[in-house]
Formats: C-alpha cells, sequence, structure tokens
C-alpha cells in the first residue's frame, strides 16, 4: 500500500534532526540518504528541537502579515541576528515585511541565538 501525505508544512531543521534520532532508535539505523541528512544537521543545526518549536510559534504568534511558516522556519534555521540579516534570509522571498515587523522578529528570536 503506498504512503499517502495527509498534510504538508515547513519545520525547522531542529525538528527533523529530533524525527531522525527517533527513527534511528526505532530502526537501529538510517538508510543513506538519512545518514546523509543527519551528518548535516548533526553540523548546521544549533537549536534543540523544543526551542525551536518555541522561536517558531513566537515568530507565528507575531502574525506579521504574508510571513508564512516557511519563512518562519528559514528565520529560526538561520537565526538572524540583525534587522539587515534577517532582510538577507528573507531576500530569497517574494515577502515584504515592514520594519517594525522585522525589529519584532529579531527580538523574538534574540534569546534563543546561542553566545559565542
Amino acid at each position: 500500500m503506498p504512503m499517502e501525505v495527509i498534510e504538508k508544512h515547513a519545520v525547522p531543521m531542529a525538528t527533523v534532526k529530533a524525527e531522525l534520532a527517533i527513527i534511528k532508535e526505532r530502526d537501529t539505523e538510517l538508510s543513506f540518504r538519512a545518514a546523509k541528512v543527519e551528518e548535516y544537521l548533526n553540523d548546521f543545526v544549533k537549536l534543540k528541537d523544543t526551542d525551536a518549536k518555541e522561536a517558531f510559534d513566537k515568530i507565528m504568534a507575531l502574525s506579521v502579515p504574508r510571513l508564512k511558516d516557511v519563512h518562519a522556519a528559514k528565520i529560526v534555521d538561520l537565526l538572524p541576528r540583525t534587522v539587515e540579516e534577517l532582510k538577507l534570509v528573507l531576500q530569497g522571498y517574494t515577502i515584504t515585511v515592514s520594519k517594525e515587523h522585522l525589529e519584532a522578529i529579531v527580538a523574538a528570536i534574540a534569546g534563543y541565538i546561542p553566545k559565542k
């Protein structure tokens, strides 16, 4: 019986990493592609799954016009420190966000950015 897609939505990379850990524990070994994804995520994910979900929810709670879950997930993945960095993250999408909303987003995720 083929698998059926029930719904699609964007999630932060930390959530994918947590799901892969569950699959690895269940199956004891990951497929080749899943192992490559895990390797990539181990190098680039900066947050724990719970922190990523909290940051994602904070961004979505701001109710920024035209900001979708795909944008919020990318923001959580990259954790921009300034409004200028956030503008660069959103530059790849056809979305315009007011300066006030950009500042609110940066303020919302500031507590999740790891210290150097």
